[in-house]
């Protein structure tokens, strides 16, 4: 489990948490469920299908095309971990073949707010985090020290 460095948990808590038993004490409980709530939208295809939802409703085979590289039992998984986060909500149509929509919920929508900043903020920054990998990379490759 992810465990991070917070300012909002207590350091103690943190500690306590890997291994920790879910029905134990509260304060334990409390911070099992940020780090994993955490650690869901911090997922490699959450914040892509998150994205994609905050226009609007959108079928499972359209999220499946704009998700790069995502495969359809990862798409399934990561649904239905949002779902059961409150992030978003599914709606199966009765028709034939049957259709299913997904789409944030309001909880999704506040969390965008967030997500749009983190996007813009990758942007900025594309071309110096790029340079400073090559550079860090060189230095590897030449022998240096990490």
């Amino acid at each position: 489990m992810f465990l991070g460095n917070s300012d909002v948990i207590d350091d103690d808590v943190i500690d306590a948490v890997e291994g920790a038993d879910p029905d134990g004490p509260a304060p334990v409980r409390e911070a099992c469920t940020v780090l994993e709530a955490l650690n869901r939208i911090s997922g490699k295809w959450a914040i892509g299908i998150l994205l994609n939802l905050s226009h609007g409703p959108v079928r499972f085979t359209e999220l499946e095309r704009s998700v790069p590289g995502i495969s359809r039992r990862m798409l399934t998984l990561t649904l239905r971990n949002l779902e059961r986060d409150g992030l978003i909500e599914r709606t199966v149509y009765a028709t034939v073949p049957p259709k299913v929509e997904y789409r944030g919920t309001e909880m999704a929508d506040e969390l965008y707010a967030s997500l749009k900043g983190l996007t813009a903020w990758a942007e900025r920054h594309r071309d110096a985090i790029a340079r400073s990998r090559d550079s860090y990379d060189r230095e590897q490759a030449a022998g240096g020290l990490g």
